[in-house]
C-alpha cells in the first residue's frame, strides 16, 4: 500500500506521486480526503497547506480554486509546478487494477450528504469496487457503513490491543504487534484484514510476513515491494504458502 503514493521520490499526495507508485506496481494506492470551503474533495494529510505547499491557512478555509493556485512541490525542485489533487483528477488517471484507500480526515464524513456525494464521484469513475475508506474515527466509518453499506472500511489505531467488529481492514500502530502477535490470526478469525501502521516496514518485513499480516504500508514502494516478494517466496518454501499480501 503506497503511504500517499511514493513519497520518498515526489511530494506527498500529488499527481506525481500517485504515477509513480502506479509505476511501482503496488496493490493499493492510500491518500488522505478533506473538504475544500466550497466542498471540493481534495487530497491533502494536514488541515493546513502550511507544511506542503507555498501557501498558509486552513484547507477548509480555502476555496478549490484558491488551492489550485498552490505549488504542493514541498519545495523540492522539479516539482514546483505540482498542485494539490481534487480527488477527480486522481480517478480519472486511475488505473485498472490497483484497490483505492482514502483516509478521512475530518467529520464532514459524518454527513450523510457528504458520504453520498463521495459514493457518486467513486460510482461515476467506476471505482467504489475498488475503494475502501480508512479513518482514526470509528464514528467517520460508522457514518460511511450506514449510508453506503457496501464500502468497506478500515479503522486505524494506535491503542486498540484486539481486533475490533464491524470494519473489513485494521491499520494497527505496529508496536502493537509486538506487544500481542496473536492480533492478525484474531483478526483473520473474524474474516477481517490486517496493515500495519508503518510507512518504513522494510526492517519489519520477515516479522509481518511471520505474522501473517496481509498488507504493508510504504513511504518508498519502489523499494519495499521486490524486498517483499523476497521475503514472501521464503516463507512460503518454509511454511507452504501464506504471508502478506
Amino acid at each position: 500500500m503506497a503511504h500517499r503514493g511514493n513519497q520518498a521520490r515526489c511530494p506527498e499526495n500529488t499527481l506525481a506521486a500517485f504515477r509513480q507508485a502506479f509505476a511501482d506496481g503496488i496493490d493499493i494506492l492510500e491518500t488522505d480526503l478533506r473538504l475544500s470551503r466550497d466542498r471540493a474533495f481534495v487530497c491533502i494529510h494536514d488541515a493546513s497547506v502550511d507544511r506542503t505547499t507555498d501557501g498558509s491557512g486552513a484547507v477548509a478555509a480555502m476555496s478549490r480554486a484558491e488551492l489550485k493556485a498552490l505549488s504542493a512541490g514541498c519545495g523540492r525542485a522539479g516539482f514546483e509546478g505540482e498542485k494539490i489533487p481534487l480527488l477527480e483528477e486522481l480517478l480519472a488517471i486511475f488505473p485498472a487494477e490497483p484497490l483505492l484507500a482514502l483516509e478521512l480526515k475530518t467529520d464532514d464524513f459524518l454527513v450523510p450528504a457528504v458520504v453520498m456525494r463521495l459514493h457518486r464521484e467513486l460510482s461515476r469513475f467506476q471505482l467504489l469496487g475498488r475503494t475502501l475508506v480508512l479513518s482514526f474515527s470509528f464514528e467517520r466509518l460508522q457514518a460511511v457503513r450506514q449510508a453506503v453499506p457496501e464500502l468497506p472500511t478500515g479503522w486505524i489505531t494506535g491503542r486498540r490491543l484486539w481486533p475490533r467488529p464491524q470494519v473489513e481492514l485494521h491499520g494497527v500502530f505496529w508496536p502493537l504487534l509486538l506487544v500481542n502477535p496473536l492480533y492478525p490470526l484474531l483478526a483473520h478469525r473474524q474474516g477481517q484484514a490486517l496493515c500495519p501502521l508503518d510507512p518504513d516496514p522494510d526492517r519489519l518485513l520477515p516479522l509481518y510476513c511471520l505474522l501473517g499480516c496481509d498488507a504493508v504500508l510504504s513511504d518508498n514502494p519502489a523499494a519495499t515491494r521486490p524486498r517483499l516478494e523476497r521475503w514472501r517466496r521464503l516463507h512460503a518454501l518454509i511454511h507452504g504458502g501464506g504471508g502478506a499480501d
